[in-house]
């Protein structure tokens, strides 16, 4: 298992080094029948701690996800855009992009291209690998976060900085489904946050007034709240970060 980890972060970071690059494989070279890395996603969901849902995948919109995104199924992350249409995590807290599915329409790949996460060093924009509920982005570092490539940052909505995680994408996976969430997002959680998140689109976010930037903000039970589109509310955190000089 460490092995397989291991191949899988040098693909990632290949991928990330070289998205839009390298020699675009077809499918057929990206799916990997002899080792396929979707057994271990469904072992490690099955003995999941928190409430995993697992999108059905469109198998038109897999291939041309997988195809896009130029990684193998033997990895994890080629695993879910090709098998699933993402994965919903504790009642759709977190939304792990899949090939994309009704519930969850973002394809992992495609939403790179949609929405341009930037930082300012490379202004290439970063591969979205997830996000939460109420703003939170989770995000690969392609170089440009930190001096370990390949791994998992944290845009987080209360500061609005990137943090690292010091995981690589399958710790990541594993931190999702076995991690106490209710202790990773203390402080954001509100009385009734399980029936709202339950009943939101994979593609909302709850906007919160007063901001959770803010020292207002960090009441989340007096906060107000309203359900937006998430891709409404990326372009302001972009536009927000650069008004406060984030990421220069």
């Amino acid at each position: 298992m460490k092995i397989k980890t291991y191949l899988t972060s040098l693909l990632i970071i290949t991928l990330i080094n070289g998205f839009g690059q390298q020699k675009q494989r077809p499918v057929e070279q990206l799916i990997n029948k002899e080792d396929p890395g979707w057994p271990l996603v469904l072992e490690w969901a099955k003995k999941a701690i928190n409430p995993v849902e697992i999108l059905s995948a469109d198998s038109a919109n897999a291939r041309q996800a997988l195809y896009d995104i130029q990684v193998t199924t033997r990895s994890p992350m080629g695993a879910i855009v090709f098998m699933s249409g993402g994965i919903l995590i504790d009642h759709g807290w977190i939304r792990i992009l899949g090939s994309g599915n009704a519930r969850l329409t973002r394809a992992l790949s495609a939403w790179r291209k949609t929405i341009q996460l930037k930082v300012s060093k490379t202004g290439t924009p970063l591969l979205v690998v997830a996000d939460d509920a109420i703003g939170g982005i989770f995000v690969l570092n392609d170089g440009s976060l930190g001096n370990d490539p390949g791994k998992i940052y944290y845009l987080a909505p209360d500061t609005l900085e990137f943090e690292a995680l010091d995981l690589g994408y399958s710790d990541f996976l594993i931190f999702c489904f076995n991690n106490d969430l209710d202790k990773f997002y203390e402080g954001y959680r509100w009385k009734s946050w399980k029936e709202e998140i339950s009943k939101m689109s994979g593609d909302s976010v709850i906007g919160f007034y007063p901001y959770l930037w803010t020292k207002e903000g960090k009441e989340i039970e007096k906060n107000s709240r309203r359900v937006i589109p998430v891709a409404e509310y990326y372009e302001f955190v972009v536009d927000f970060r650069a008004q406060l000089g984030l990421g220069k």
